[in-house]
């Protein structure tokens, strides 16, 4: 089957991007792969950024030869830098734990690769590994007052366990007709088959799960970058002092492990910026931890709602069970009442917006 249509496609050397090309080719797309270049610090002893090591281009490059198709390098660095890095960085200085991979999608791969697969290669289409569905269909939904015609809208994937939309609701819309997500019908487990029946050598490649620019450790790299003043811990029930942090953008909400206390678990409920103190509890399910609303802002819509407050489903986090929430317009800012009372609502994380399979869009989360 032969398409004269060109598609772009992110390949980062790991099993999903590689059979992302595979499918696309063997569709007869004219597929042309790109190797991302991004950040990574110099000199450090983890190396080089993971998603775009010497060793990560190599495997790109072995698998476009493999499946007969040209691969180029592209480099974002100084992108990488100013947009994911930096931002990184100066939200764990204010007090907030961002979301690196929403904004590298939003201003790296649906923003800048995008512009580059037009300008270089003429691309109709960009695609990427992600496990999400991309539906051509005008949007009517019958429910909630959604009937706006757009040329596409992102769905859940259907892996339920593997669905990356969460990290997609920062694209500007007018992409949406441009992007393929061959992997969305598919499981993981279907995918690395999918692999071996290409013959391709990374279908048993690990996954990589963390933060890929910050090496082995958050904390090391926050340490690296940010000066920490230690201060006192107290129990949020005694108001004892019961020991020492290590400096408060190494601690996030909820959190139970490293906080460096005996006689636990404990877990990070509060903060007193002004006062350096970490807060801390014992009680795991208590109220402390515990919000039924939150405030945010940066919003993205996907497909807006027409009025307000607006019905739907919500996730705080990757992977998150989603509740149903009631969204209420504060001028620039979007105020979330849920049905259910969330664990943990951490101020620079996402909050994501569904009505059922599809992905409205999402906001930061202020407070």
């Amino acid at each position: 089957m032969i398409n004269n249509k060109k598609v772009v496609v992110g390949m980062s050397g790991g099993v999903d991007s590689s059979v992302a090309a595979a499918l696309l080719k063997k569709q007869g797309y004219q597929v042309i792969g790109v190797f991302m270049q991004f950040w990574f610090p110099q000199g450090e002893k983890y190396g080089e950024n993971r998603c775009c090591s010497l060793e990560a281009h190599n495997e790109a490059k072995e698998v476009a030869d493999i499946l007969g198709i040209r691969i180029h390098k592209l480099n974002f660095g100084r992108e990488f830098k100013k947009q994911i890095v930096d931002e990184f960085i100066s939200e764990y200085a204010g007090g907030r734990t961002p979301n690196p991979c929403v904004n590298c999608n939003k201003f790296i791969k649906f923003n800048l690769l995008w512009k580059k697969a037009q300008a270089l290669f003429g691309a109709d289409y960009l695609a990427t590994g992600h496990y999400a569905r991309i539906s051509r269909e005008k949007i009517n939904s019958k429910s909630q007052r959604v009937n706006r015609p757009v040329k596409g809208k992102i769905l859940r994937g259907k892996d339920k366990n593997k669905d990356q939309t969460y990290f997609l609701y920062g694209m500007d819309r007018k992409i949406l007709p441009h992007l393929l997500f061959p992997l969305g019908h598919y499981s993981k487990e279907r995918v690395r088959q999918l692999a071996k029946d290409f013959q391709l050598p990374v279908y048993d490649k690990k996954d990589s799960q963390e933060v890929c620019f910050v090496g082995s450790s958050v904390s090391d790299f926050l340490r690296k970058y940010l000066k920490m003043s230690p201060g006192p811990i107290i129990d949020m029930k005694t108001q004892k002092i019961i020991g020492e942090h290590r400096g408060l953008p190494l601690y996030t909400l909820g959190q139970r492990s490293g906080i460096g206390l005996s006689g636990g678990p404990w877990y990070v409920v509060g903060f007193d910026r002004q006062k350096n103190i970490l807060s801390v509890t014992k009680n795991s399910s208590g109220q402390e931890l515990r919000r039924k609303e939150l405030f945010c802002h940066k919003v993205n819509w996907l497909n807006r709602p027409e009025e307000f407050p607006f019905e739907c489903q919500a996730q705080i986090r990757y992977q998150a069970k989603p509740v149903r929430c009631v969204i209420s317009h504060l001028g620039a800012k979007l105020k979330v009442h849920f049905s259910v009372s969330q664990r943990a609502v951490m101020p620079g994380q996402s909050v994501v917006f569904y009505q059922g399979d599809e992905l409205l869009g999402g906001a930061i989360i202020l407070k």
